[in-house]
């Protein structure tokens, strides 16, 4: 029998809301879901995500996430059993301002997930984050300089070589 540690509860929480913006990211990004009104799936994704992540990180039962999320036990066995590659298929098919199925939050959900371990986040929402951490923290200009040159033979040739490195940085 393998023992595995449970995931701290802010962890686990992190780790839904990195899915759920992966499932948003799936289906379009936030416009597309706006354009095509589609709004109403925003609590079947974080529900499926819920679901997905409580499953797998947390090793909770189908009872216990149900009651956990106030769904029935079907509904979750639902998302649980879904298949992403149906719904990444099925995804193409929908129309517009059609309600969305548990099964295909689910397969989207499973689809972010692995998406997420596989460490294929949504690079827009990342960098964003990013910044504010960077902000947040008031990380001196001299480690953002530091990791800019990181890997830059020096002494430099031309000086105006090392300037693409410094693009960007505020």
């Amino acid at each position: 029998m393998e023992v595995v540690p449970k995931k701290p509860e802010e962890e686990l929480e992190a780790t839904v809301l990195r899915v759920f913006l992966k499932t948003i990211d799936l289906v379009g990004g936030p416009r597309a879901l706006a354009e095509r009104r589609h709004l109403t799936w925003a609590n079947s994704l974080m529900a499926a995500s819920y679901a997905v992540v409580l499953h797998e990180e947390a090793l909770k039962g189908p009872d216990e996430i149900a009651a956990m999320l106030g769904v029935s036990r079907a509904t979750v066995q639902n998302i649980l059993r879904a298949d992403p590659e149906a719904a990444l298929k099925k995804l193409s098919e929908v129309e517009e301002g059609e309600n969305l199925r548990v099964h295909l939050a689910g397969g989207l959900a499973k689809a972010a997930y692995r998406l997420v371990r596989q460490g294929e986040e949504e690079p827009r929402v990342l960098r964003y984050f990013l910044e504010r951490f960077v902000e947040l923290f008031d990380i001196p200009w001299a480690y953002l300089v530091l990791k800019a040159v990181k890997g830059f033979d020096f002494p430099a040739e031309q000086p105006e070589d090392l300037l693409p490195r410094f693009r960007g940085l505020k």
